[in-house]
């Protein structure tokens, strides 16, 4: 009975860490049963993976603009018009691919400088200097599609970030080797870091949860990487993309919180003044946020422009808000100093998973809209719900 009681009263006490999990879970669950288990079909959730992947790399960022009580408008069609100069570098230019992905996210990063400039240096609100940026960009894709409308791109290699899938070892019972082999190593390495974390906490003598109940969550969250390892083993594996997204989580996951860096981020976004005083450099913070953001939308548009194996005069229509909104129902604060990218990723996946859903059942696009758009809303809400309860 106490390990239900503490569960109850853990889960009451981080509802916004939680939250955004069981309502994955939820969904889930609601459209399996009512797609008679097609929802959680090898395919239909290596699909879903791959379609939330550009939104989930520039949700990763912009939870960081948001944390430090910013916004960035210009990311979508930012990630759409560096897509398509990627395209321009290798089907015009006969650019090599490994010459153009990187050269296409320093682009990224300096842009995402030029923002951070305009709102730290000069003063300029994010909201109007990003939308600046939104509209610049928007005009730059039609100028630089405008001849042919789509710039259709045959190299393999690059097309294979967007609709590839890591190379199988060999079959056992139809099952992908390499994925099973990988999650078993994800599955490892996240048991050794909470473990670590729990020691690390009772050494400096911090308040842990209970044997038991630490127990049942690396069992219960063992089980479920597991499960999702096995489904899309028994498709084609793991896709470079679900890779890209994995490793930019986890790169991101390890800078936000484990880091000096990742402490000034959040102290800027809890009291940017409070932050100056105590020697933080607010302005540097900001450059290296928005210019981390710039660099993450390139990302973004390779992902989306591999996808589709072309850039087109459309890529990057309403990214932006898809991106804020997987920020926000990943557990985001609206006031700053609150959020993790780790819920970004999972905000990313919940509405790719209400689309994917929606879609098997045949729900129509108006109704999609604005299913989405009570989703987001609440999310909102009960971040204001959950601020006045600690207030």
């Amino acid at each position: 009975m106490n390990f239900f009681k503490e569960a109850k009263a853990l889960v009451k006490a981080n509802i916004r860490d939680y939250g955004m999990y069981i309502a994955l879970i939820v969904i889930m669950l609601t459209f399996t049963i009512m797609t008679n288990g097609l929802f959680m079909s090898s395919r239909n959730i290596s699909n879903l993976l791959d379609s939330a992947g550009y939104i989930a790399v520039l949700a990763v960022g912009m939870t960081l603009v948001i944390v430090i009580r910013h916004i960035d408008l210009s990311v979508g069609f930012l990630a759409g018009f560096l897509g398509a100069i990627a395209a321009i570098f290798l089907t015009q230019m006969g650019v090599s691919v490994w010459i153009t992905i990187p050269v296409i996210l320093i682009f990224g990063a300096l842009i995402g400088l030029v923002n951070g400039v305009l709102v730290a240096k000069i003063g300029i609100p994010s909201f109007v200097a990003t939308l600046a940026g939104m509209l610049i960009f928007r005009g730059a894709l039609l100028q630089v599609t405008e001849k042919t409308g789509t710039i259709i791109i045959k190299d393999d290699q690059f097309n294979a970030i967007g609709n590839g899938f890591i190379p199988s070892i060999m079959q056992i019972n139809g099952l992908h080797l390499l994925t099973l082999l990988v999650g078993l190593i994800g599955i490892l390495l996240f048991v050794y870091n909470e473990i670590s974390n729990r020691r690390n906490k009772m050494t400096y003598g911090f308040e842990v949860m209970s044997s038991g109940l630490f127990s049942a969550k690396l069992v219960l969250i063992s089980a479920i990487i597991g499960y999702i390892t096995w489904i899309l083993a028994g498709y084609n594996g793991l896709s470079w993309t679900v890779i890209i997204m994995i490793v930019v989580v986890v790169i991101y996951h390890f800078l936000s919180s484990k880091t000096v860096l990742g402490r000034h981020i959040y102290a800027v976004g809890s009291n940017p003044e409070a932050a100056h005083l105590s020697g933080i450099n607010v302005q540097k913070i900001t450059y290296i946020v928005f210019g981390s953001m710039g660099m993450l939308a390139a990302l973004s548009g390779i992902l989306f422009t591999s996808r589709l194996q072309s850039a087109t005069t459309t890529a990057g229509t309403l990214f932006e808000l898809d991106a804020i909104a997987a920020a926000y129902v990943g557990g985001v604060s609206s006031a700053g100093g609150v959020g993790k990218v780790t819920g970004a990723i999972i905000g990313a996946i919940v509405m790719a998973s209400l689309s994917s859903g929606m879609n098997l059942l045949g729900v129509g696009i108006s109704y999609q809209y604005m299913i989405r758009g009570g989703v987001l809303a609440g999310a909102v809400i009960f971040d204001v719900m959950t601020r006045k309860q600690r207030a």
